[in-house]
């Protein structure tokens, strides 16, 4: 097919002009054939070239050989199946209370659980404290229905963790624990549970958000931190009863227990779960011993942000430039501290020579960094005075630091 120029008018055929028609026209033949060529080795019209591989000439021969194939990943498949895994072995956990002697055993909230373990004869699930607190009888209900009596072996308030024992000989499904200290933004989490106490084994789907969040978390209610949470934030949707449920990677493994969420207004996708890695030994001193294995001072403490200004000059009477730190206002002379010398108002600014600003700060460095029987310095003002106690850290018995 041929294009022409209508400004262009030809005047005849002539001799020359015969010779030089005759060359642009295999000139032409010539370059369509290559281009023709080139279309088809590149693809474009045969379509050789697959989308899911790499070729490359092999050597002198010119032979083409597949040098690296993209693996396609079914990721639906991928979901279904670790939800297939780990579903039967979450289960509810309802807390069931008694006001009086002569009524009838209350509902009074209802969460989920985790069979964690089949050993001897029983089942043992892992669950949050707040699902539990209060309970004068719990019980659990396996994804098939059946309903189970559970013993409540321990509970601890401040990693908000519970542990249960059921008879084990209708328990057939067992979580499988992963590992959560190399978790990365941006990888799958599914939450498996029973929001609002209504629709148990529900799953749903988003990503961690956030691998090693720090939350504060206020358990007296008096509006300051007791204590600072080290969680996976996660934008599965984790809702009231999902509370003691499973936060599973991709893999169907169990990377968390979801514990809490934040419910504001303004606020969606923000969801938190207690890192398998550091639900482990609390899940085993809970089963074994009732509570955890704690070290222990003998103090009962408050900030010293909360302590007036006529106080703070009256009563405690501490350099003006003090501003932070954690005020002893009672110490059992009995405990580790009191047998170090450490007195009531006595104002703790630091523990080995680090910065203690908060009770939270306190309990972290004290339950994180240290051990039954290690020996702990202790920087307080007494006064106008500043020293350092060095104490043996004992085994906590009851509440206080």
């Amino acid at each position: 097919m041929g294009y022409y120029d209508d400004h262009y008018r030809s005047k005849g055929p002539q001799k020359g002009n015969r010779a030089r028609g005759l060359i642009m026209g295999l000139t032409g033949l010539v370059l369509g054939a290559l281009l023709v060529i080139f279309a088809t080795d590149v693809g474009l019209f045969s379509g050789d070239l697959q989308p899911d591989s790499k070729e490359a000439a092999n050597g002198d021969n010119g032979e083409v050989t597949t040098t690296e194939t993209v693996n396609v990943v079914d990721v639906n498949t991928a979901i279904t199946e670790a939800v297939a895994k780990a579903q039967d072995a979450v289960v509810e956990v309802v807390n069931i209370q008694k006001s009086s002697l002569f009524e009838q055993g209350n509902q009074a909230g209802v969460g989920s659980g985790v069979i964690y373990k089949k050993e001897g004869g029983y089942a043992y699930v892992v669950t949050n404290h707040h699902v539990v607190e209060g309970a004068a009888q719990v019980e659990i209900t396996l994804s098939n229905g059946t309903q189970l009596q559970a013993d409540l072996l321990g509970s601890d308030p401040i990693m908000d963790l519970a542990v249960l024992r059921v008879k084990g000989d209708k328990i057939n499904a067992v979580a499988e624990f992963g590992s959560s200290s190399k978790l990365k933004p941006g990888e799958p989490a599914i939450a498996i549970g029973n929001p609002l106490g209504n629709f148990p084994g529900t799953v749903t789907k988003g990503i961690v958000s956030a691998a090693d969040r720090t939350v504060p978390i206020d358990q007296n209610g008096d509006g300051r931190p007791d204590w600072q949470a080290e969680v996976i934030q996660t934008d599965a949707a984790i809702n009231p009863g999902n509370s003691g449920g499973a936060l599973i990677n991709i893999k169907g493994q169990v990377i968390g227990i979801n514990s809490m969420k934040i419910a504001q207004q303004a606020v969606e996708g923000i969801g938190f779960a207690i890192p398998a890695d550091i639900a482990r030994p609390i899940i085993a001193d809970l089963e074994e011993f009732g509570e955890v294995k704690r070290p222990y001072m003998g103090v009962k403490i408050l900030p010293l942000v909360q302590v007036s200004n006529y106080h703070r000059e009256q009563t405690l009477k501490i350099p003006d430039d003090v501003n932070k730190g954690v005020v002893l206002f009672e110490v059992d002379p009995l405990s580790p501290a009191g047998k170090a010398g450490l007195q009531e108002f006595d104002v703790i600014v630091a523990l080995d020579g680090k910065e203690i600003a908060s009770p939270a700060e306190l309990r972290k460095h004290l339950y994180k960094e240290k051990q039954i029987g290690d020996k702990m310095e202790v920087t307080i003002y007494r006064e106008q005075e500043k020293k350092t106690i060095t104490m043996t850290l004992g085994e906590a018995k009851g509440t206080g630091e």
